[in-house]
């Protein structure tokens, strides 16, 4: 399909992008289009007769900071690209590496992850998400356009099936797109989003008191002989839940932190680590901590 299909107006600036519902369960049938979930930042790369920006979600100018990136997008005429930049760290995309990568303003280990084209020497939004991505394949295809740009593949039909393999290689999941869906600027169920959860169960070391309970839990792990820090969890319980969990806390709180390296925590009350919470986390950083945690139990032992 030709750019012939877009609809002729004036570049627009920023586009809100579109955003996915979270479901529990990948949709089935051919009408869906299945895609890795990216751990990363969403941008918007513009190409406007060799000038380039590039855009966060909140539409904040990083063209600085992804130069590379807008750089390798060397495409004539216009064009407006949806996707994330990403590191790739141990095989899968890793936002705790990303934002290290930042900090440091390196830019090195960067790749965008190409997903959408919103805009082709006109406006493509009214078009279906196949016709798309077709059309965003054929135009990094004719150019040429290598890493740190990559194309985001998607497979088509059972995206279960899709969603389990994304688990076990411990990607963030998948988000399904229908394949004859226009785009639009808001959260919508042309796109859902499948997340994968990892669960684990953690020594609570201590915690942070809130007038009738607990604000937060600090966790350990045991490796070894060793009691190490992983981090602490501050959702996933009620009113009722907090205040049990400070009763069977305050039956052993210690004078000092039983951590094989304490750290400095001043609003911690250190316990004896003999309650486990479960929880369920997305991820484990680059520093050794959980990342976006919540509480699911506590037991004793």
């Amino acid at each position: 399909m030709s750019s012939a299909a877009a609809e002729k107006s004036a570049m627009p600036g920023f586009i809100k992008p579109q955003l996915a519902i979270l479901k529990s369960k990948a949709p089935v049938g051919q009408q869906w289009l299945h895609e890795i979930k990216y751990d990363g930042y969403r941008v918007q790369v513009y190409v406007n007769a060799g000038k380039k920006k590039v855009y966060t979600r909140n539409g904040r100018d990083w063209t600085k900071r992804f130069s590379l990136i807008a750089g390798a997008l060397d495409t004539p005429g216009q064009a407006i690209i949806d996707g994330e930049v990403v590191v790739v760290h141990q095989g899968r995309t890793n936002f705790s590496e990303l934002q290290a990568e930042l900090a440091r303003g390196d830019q090195d280990r960067l790749v965008f992850y190409a997903f959408d084209l919103l805009w082709r020497n006109g406006d493509l939004r009214k078009l279906p998400q196949l016709e798309r991505k077709q059309m965003l394949a054929e135009l990094l295809g004719e150019n040429d356009i290598g890493l740190p740009v990559l194309y985001s593949e998607h497979l088509t039909g059972d995206g279960q099936e899709m969603f389990e393999h994304a688990a076990k290689l411990g990607w963030e999941g998948i988000v399904s797109k229908r394949a004859d869906a226009p785009y639009r600027s808001e959260r919508t169920e042309a796109w859902l989003k499948i997340k994968t959860v990892q669960k684990g169960k953690f020594p609570v070391i201590g915690f942070v008191k809130d007038p009738t309970g607990v604000a937060a839990l600090y966790l350990g792990k045991r490796e070894g002989k060793e009691l190490v820090y992983m981090g602490k969890v501050g959702t996933g319980w009620n009113r009722t839940t907090s205040s049990q969990i400070r009763k069977q806390l305050d039956t052993v709180v210690s004078p000092k932190s039983k951590l094989t390296r304490p750290i400095k925590k001043p609003k911690a009350t250190w316990v004896e680590p003999v309650f486990t919470a479960d929880v369920e986390f997305r991820d484990i950083t680059s520093e050794g901590l959980l990342r976006q945690s919540s509480f699911k139990g506590l037991k004793k032992g």
